[in-house]
């Protein structure tokens, strides 16, 4: 994957960077043939300091060669791996061309986890803020693609999630995979030894190399 480079987003509710979500994420994608770095954005911030972080890294990485940017976000990694993929006003070298996102928060209009919500927006966020962050709200005919995974057990964020961003991607038109496993808890990372989920990498190594 020549040109390619992958931002690896680990997730912990904008408050930590889960260490599994993180090197073993890109260890494994340096199997796979991919390209790979992580990105650890900042922490208890509010919107948009973590999206203008990444955004500056994208732009960092373009400068340095890459011709393709994909990113790989988990839980409040994977909402702000769907922001720099879907909010309006990015300029060509802060492009995203891909997205993973395993068990992403994909909107602040719901109540479920809301500690991830009041670190980025706020305790009295209104709704136009709470939309404005929602990927969903966000999606448009123009989107990148999107690999998308959950589990239909997961407590901390439900799968509703995945089903919200799924159904606006649908409606748009915008290529997109998305797989919801029927067990397993929240977190899972690279799922090894999780049971049906573990399948996550497989699927995603061949989406991923379509990407390239």
């Amino acid at each position: 994957m020549t040109g390619t480079h992958t931002i690896v987003l680990p997730g912990g509710g904008y408050a930590e960077h889960a260490a599994h979500e993180a090197e073993p994420v890109v260890d494994w994608l340096g199997d796979i043939g991919v390209r790979a770095s992580v990105f650890r954005y900042p922490l208890r911030a509010r919107h948009p300091e973590p999206l203008n972080a990444l955004r500056a890294e994208i732009r960092r990485r373009r400068a340095a060669g890459a011709q393709r940017i994909g990113l790989i976000g988990f839980s409040a990694g994977g909402h702000l791996a769907g922001l720099a993929a879907l909010a309006p006003g990015a300029p060509p070298d802060e492009a995203v061309d891909f997205a993973v996102l395993g068990y992403a928060i994909t909107s602040m209009e719901t109540e479920t986890y809301r500690p991830a919500r009041v670190i980025l927006l706020g305790e009295d966020a209104g709704p136009e803020l709470r939309r404005s962050t929602s990927l969903d709200s966000l999606v448009t005919p123009q989107s990148p693609t999107f690999f998308v995974w959950h589990t239909a057990e997961d407590p901390y964020v439900p799968a509703e999630h995945t089903y919200r961003l799924a159904a606006a991607l649908a409606a748009g038109q915008v290529p997109h995979a998305v797989h919801v496993f029927a067990h397993g808890p929240h977190s899972l990372g690279l799922a090894r030894n999780a049971g049906e989920a573990a399948i996550w990498t497989t699927l995603a190594k061949a989406w991923i190399h379509e990407q390239a």
